[in-house]
Formats: structure tokens, C-alpha cells, sequence
């Protein structure tokens, strides 16, 4: 399983927009295949401070995402509302079971 933090700093000015793109990005990867989970977190200390929280099935997966049609829309589009490049930590792992 990998699982990813995408740590971005919005524009306040660019932040309605961005989550206006955002929305489109949501949708389409919850269907792509071994996606398990896709979500976009406010940050309650940081201000315009969003995490995008991923799980993918494996590496492959998420591969096929960074290539896939909506998130390249995306990244061409990101330097419009980003205050910032993108911060990313990469997991590989698997749930501990109590």
C-alpha cells in the first residue's frame, strides 16, 4: 500500500478556484483503478493550508494517476493557485491490526 501526503499552500486570493479544481480531481481518481482513498483536508492551524491524503493499492497505481488526463490538467494549472510547490511525503506500508 502507499500512501501519500500532498501538502499544499493555496493563494488566498486563488483559493474559491482551487477548490473549484480540486472538486473535478476528487471525483475523477475515486474511480481510477487501485485507488482506495482520495481526500482533500483543510488545515485547522495553517491558514489556505490543504493536505490531499491518498491511498493507492501499489506504486503501479499511482503511476497511472500521475499520467492520467484529470491530474495533469491539474498540475499544469496548480502554479495558478499555489503559493508554493507542492510538499510531498511518500509511505509505503500496510495497516497495523490490533
Amino acid at each position: 500500500m502507499i500512501i501519500i501526503h500532498a501538502h499544499l499552500q493555496v493563494k488566498p486570493d486563488q483559493e474559491q478556484a482551487f477548490l473549484e479544481e480540486v472538486k473535478i480531481l476528487l471525483s475523477t481518481t475515486r474511480d481510477e483503478k487501485g485507488n482506495i482513498s482520495y481526500e482533500l483536508m483543510k488545515s485547522t492551524e495553517q491558514e489556505c493550508h490543504y493536505t490531499m491524503v491518498e491511498i493507492w493499492q501499489d506504486i503501479e497505481a499511482t503511476a497511472i494517476h500521475n499520467t492520467s488526463e484529470h491530474f495533469t490538467a491539474f498540475t499544469q494549472k496548480a502554479p495558478t493557485f499555489l503559493a508554493a510547490p507542492m510538499d510531498l511525503k511518500v509511505f509505503s506500508g500496510e495497516p497495523i491490526k490490533a
